[in-house]
């Protein structure tokens, strides 16, 4: 009886399968999400502290710091203006976490200087494609499993702009939060360091700043 039931189950999951190519529901996944700093190119940040609250009203602290994805591209166009070098990079799990409510980053943008705090709603369409990221299939690519791993990245620009983005099942990059966030009353290291910054701005970025100014405005 026992090997009759486990049949049937099978062939009602293969049924199940058959009927709905794009179900990712039973591919391998993490069962946490990423969290990942995101920088415009050139315009060097250091993340200090970041915080989330899931859904349901939990707390984690220290989910992420340090240097955030960006790089230098050569000084031919203006490649800080717009995040026009994209979103990517590693990002850090949130263990134990449920999709975000919010998350609280407070960063140090190293060209200004200025230290800068926020938390960052993140919208429940946000989450919808955090979910179906990793429990769906792209459709253009139906025999490749689901994504692993869902995603949120944040964007920090100068003048304290915030941006959060997550991935579709495509692996597409999907703005969905943007925020302004206020300047950090007590400085760096919330005064602990004696007002200096993790680093001084790098030659690479002075030399892009004097061509091409800090593109306020366009984040």
């Amino acid at each position: 009886m026992r090997a009759f039931l486990a049949l049937l189950g099978a062939l009602l999951l293969t049924g199940c399968q058959a009927s709905d190519p794009l179900s990712g529901k039973n591919d391998p996944k993490d069962p946490w999400w990423e969290l990942g700093f995101v920088e415009p190119y050139y315009m060097k940040v250091w993340v200090e502290d970041s915080a989330v609250e899931d859904v349901n009203g939990k707390l984690f602290t220290r989910t992420g710091g340090g240097s955030a994805a960006g790089g230098d591209m050569g000084y031919d166009k203006e490649w800080a203006k717009g995040w026009g070098g994209g979103v990517g990079g590693n990002g850090k799990s949130v263990v134990g976490a449920d999709l975000p409510k919010r998350i609280y980053v407070r960063w140090q943008s190293i060209v200004e200087p200025q230290t800068y705090r926020a938390w960052v709603d993140i919208p429940e369409e946000a989450r919808k494609i955090m979910w179906t990221s990793t429990n769906r299939r792209c459709p253009k690519t139906p025999h490749q499993t689901a994504r692993y791993m869902a995603s949120v990245y944040i964007g920090l620009a100068p003048g304290g702009v915030v941006q959060v983005w997550v991935r579709d099942e495509c692996r597409n990059t999907i703005k969905v939060a943007r925020a302004q966030a206020e300047v950090e009353p007590l400085g760096p290291d919330q005064g602990k360091n004696n007002g200096r910054y993790a680093y001084k701005i790098s030659e690479k970025s002075k030399r892009y700043i004097e061509k091409y100014g800090i593109p306020y405005g366009s984040w």
